[in-house]
């Protein structure tokens, strides 16, 4: 779509309540960076916070683009913006050559055969409020998305309604027509009328004002709790394409961090089911002392029939061999099974299953279902476990009743966009759980879990310190309060 694009075709005339909202555009369309200016904080903040979303460098639509400034704040590859007002849509063209923008109401199905998708993520923010028929809209999109494609909504809060009433009547705020009341879990069910998953919800901005910096902590440290965030001004909520359901033949590498462990290896190789056509085996060996490299290099050569492949970890800890073990793996789906047989090998084909049906993203192994074999598991271990699940639930806005679960799979395409982001959380986890839980929680991943039996170690001993690595773990949910929360 050229800059000088021709306004979009059109099959039917507008509704009066979109003529209404034309018309106000139109004779408002040179103010609109005045209102922009007049509330900097919030706009500042809105937009920082979907740049967090969607990261740079994606093919991006914005609907309802006005004049062009969240857009270009995203930094896309290809950005293309659409509005119903054609001097909002000039001066975005005006404003920002390098992206592409267009004249024409989504409602239209002429509009929509324009566009040329399809898109990594569509951004509707407070459009929403304009439309004559959101369920209908968001099913005229899905074939402008691709399995990944993330829709992103940001709406207001209804119950600010009478302030930003106000806030027109004062000319604080560019007025609109009566806008749609729609709470989160409201868009949330349109969207699963129109084969939309809502993936993760969030509330932002309790004070839309800087305040001399009070507005900006309160709204970092306080907004976002439990309770209070329900008060705020605005929330935004992410979905994806519902999947078919159709299953994929996708290759697989179980990837098994070990050390210490020579008891286990045999047992591994033979009890790991052949759940898909093309599956392998990735040991990474971590330095032991009772000769486990020896004995997958034995196991190896007894069955030539498995596809097995063994690594020396360079560095320390096991993040640092699940990666390893990742970058060696060659399946479409990576999965991580630990060496202390704790998790039977029989239940990776669960891991799987979400993975090539598209019904997972990131598929997590929860130990706290199904009742725990005795000495498996300590008491304080799975008071521990059942706390930071639910601070991580509250953290990551999808259900985790486990996170400490060393079971893991998901695809290799996800993957190498987690490591491609890792410089946002850094180098921080040496178990390797959180570094992939955290970057599947930024990218919007949909998470399942999946039940499994926690047996207790039969060889060998934890190489898990219970109370310096809890420490961690508190540091950890800090960490993430501060990655997740109140950074973006």
């Amino acid at each position: 779509m050229p800059e000088d694009a021709a306004p979009a075709a059109t099959s039917r005339p507008l509704s009066a309540r979109k003529a209404r909202l034309c018309e106000i555009s139109d004779r408002w369309a040179p103010e609109r960076d005045a209102f922009v200016a007049k509330n900097q904080a919030f706009h500042d903040d809105d937009r920082r916070f979907l740049r967090f979303l969607i990261p740079e460098g994606l093919r991006v639509l914005e609907i309802g683009c006005g004049t062009g400034g969240l857009l270009a704040a995203l930094k896309p590859a290809k950005g293309f913006g659409i509005d119903i007002s054609e001097p909002m849509v000039a001066r975005a063209r005006a404003a920002h050559p390098g992206l592409d923008f267009v004249v024409g109401d989504i409602e239209d199905s002429a509009t929509i055969e324009a566009l040329a998708g399809p898109f990594d993520a569509i951004v509707i923010a407070d459009a929403i409020g304009m439309l004559d028929d959101c369920q209908a809209t968001f099913a005229s999109l899905r074939p402008l998305c691709h399995a990944d494609t993330r829709l992103v909504v940001a709406y207001h809060n209804y119950l600010w309604e009478p302030v930003l009433r106000l806030a027109e009547a004062l000319k604080l705020r560019m007025p609109e027509p009566l806008t749609n009341w729609l709470r989160p879990a409201d868009i949330a069910n349109l969207l699963e009328l129109a084969d939309f998953e809502a993936v993760r919800t969030e509330w932002r901005q309790l004070i839309p004002k800087r305040l001399l910096g009070i507005g900006t902590l309160i709204n970092r440290f306080i907004a976002t709790l439990p309770l209070i965030r329900k008060l705020c001004l605005r929330h935004y909520l992410v979905a994806r394409p519902r999947p078919m359901g159709e299953r994929e033949n996708l290759s697989a590498s179980v990837v098994v961090p070990c050390r210490n462990e020579r008891g286990n290896i045999a047992s591994i190789v033979a009890r790991i089911p052949r759940f898909c056509d093309d599956l392998e085996i990735v040991f990474v060996e971590g330095g032991s002392s009772d000769g486990t490299w020896d004995e997958i290099v034995r196991v190896k050569a007894d069955n030539p029939g498995r596809d097995i492949k063994l690594f020396k970890q360079g560095g320390k800890g096991k993040g640092d061999a699940v990666r390893n073990g990742f970058a060696n793996a060659r399946g479409d789906v990576l999965m991580i099974l630990d060496a202390d047989m704790t998790v039977a090998p029989e239940e990776l084909p669960k891991f799987y299953a979400p993975l090539a049906t598209g019904r997972g993203e990131f598929v997590n192994g929860t130990r706290l279902v199904y009742p725990l074999e005795r000495d498996s598991m300590r008491l304080l271990n799975r008071v521990a476990n059942h706390t930071f699940s639910a601070l991580f639930t509250w953290l990551l806005n999808q259900r985790f009743t486990d996170t400490l679960c060393g079971t893991k799979a998901l695809r290799r395409r996800h993957y190498e966009r987690i490591a491609a982001g890792r410089a946002y959380f850094g180098d921080f986890d040496p178990f390797g759980d959180f570094d992939l839980i955290f970057g599947a929680a930024k990218l919007s991943l949909k998470v399942v879990e999946v039940p499994i039996r926690y047996a207790a170690r039969t060889y060998g001993a934890t190489n898990i310190s219970r109370f310096r690595h809890g420490w961690l773990l508190v540091r950890m949910v800090g960490f993430a309060f501060w990655k997740l929360k109140a950074l973006p």
